[in-house]
């Protein structure tokens, strides 16, 4: 049949009205009318079937739209990746002039970027695709979000971000903030835990230091360490455990904390969120708690001393 011989030289279905001219198909246009059996993906490409198109199947039309050497950028390669990149759009790097429509973005690359087989579509490296999806967003939490899982996941490294940000500077002014404010807070929650801590004047200069004992044993760096009283304040998000060896290391943590007469506060990222002034209100409760109790025994390590980088300062919800 007819069909199956296209479907044979189509690529999930998808092909271009090129290819089905010689193929014979003199007006394929016809059977993308409404009612008709096929329709039509972006100029010139054509979906075999009248149904919902896949997710691959409109990445692979907007691909043959794009034309020979495209790759894949933005919130779609993010995905690949597998980062939670939230833009719908499919964003295509092209060596050439193309115009896009709709949910799909062409731009033309000055030099095209190295790409890799990722899920069987070529894609730009992790940090690129993070920085243009980035172009894309005007929320800053949503940029943080993304930026933070991309580390967070060891897809990316702060300074290799910052290295692509400098290198395709264009529209890139929100990625460039996010790396910032992340050189100070690792999430979008820990950056509102400061926010929180400055609003109540219950703040502290020490976020992520590591904390040992006595003995000089490292307990643990958590995200906001008040030296005064002895308080640990530790954003926990389910989001960061991906598995059990990293709910194994929290409890290990915590035990640790108590085993030193730590006062820890465990604050989810959505109660910080969604309810701020109830989570203001447990932390002031925690520091006059702390406060009430002779202070344990227990330091800052120094960033320069030998176990300040050592097993356990590791965070168990990075």
């Amino acid at each position: 049949m007819l069909i199956e011989h296209l479907r044979e030289h189509s690529d999930l279905g998808v092909i271009t009205a090129t290819t089905l001219k010689s193929l014979g198909v003199s007006n394929p246009w016809r059977r993308c009318e409404p009612g008709g059996p096929w329709q039509r993906m972006h100029p010139g490409v054509v979906l075999l079937h009248n149904g919902p198109p896949t997710r691959d199947q409109q990445v692979t039309a907007a691909l043959l739209r794009a034309g020979p050497g495209a790759v894949l950028t933005g919130a779609e390669a993010c995905r690949r990746h597998g980062l939670p990149a939230s833009g719908t759009e499919i964003h295509v790097l092209v060596p050439g002039f193309a115009r896009g429509s709709g949910a799909l973005i062409l731009e033309r690359a000055s030099t095209m970027p190295a790409s890799t087989d990722v899920t069987g579509f070529p894609v730009v490296s992790a940090e690129r695709a993070v920085v243009d999806a980035c172009r894309q967003l005007r929320s800053i939490d949503a940029a943080t979000a993304l930026v933070a899982a991309a580390v967070q996941r060891g897809r990316c490294t702060p300074e290799s971000l910052a290295g692509e940000a400098r290198t395709n500077r264009y529209g890139t002014k929100l990625v460039r903030a996010v790396l910032k404010e992340l050189g100070r807070a690792e999430s979008v929650a820990e950056r509102d835990a400061r926010r929180l801590s400055r609003r109540i004047r219950l703040t502290t200069p020490h976020w992520n230091v590591p904390i040992a004992d006595a003995d000089g044993l490292v307990i643990g760096r958590p995200d906001a360490w008040f030296d005064d009283v002895g308080l640990a304040w530790e954003i926990d998000s389910k989001a960061f455990h991906y598995g059990p060896r990293d709910y194994e290391r929290t409890l290990a943590r915590n035990s640790r904390y108590a085993a030193a007469g730590i006062l820890v506060l465990q604050t989810l990222p959505s109660r910080l969120r969604d309810n701020p002034d109830a989570v203001a209100r447990e932390l002031k409760k925690a520091h006059r708690a702390a406060a009430a109790r002779p202070r344990p025994p227990v330091c800052i390590v120094r960033l320069d001393h030998p176990s300040a980088s050592g097993d356990p300062p590791r965070k168990s919800n990075r």
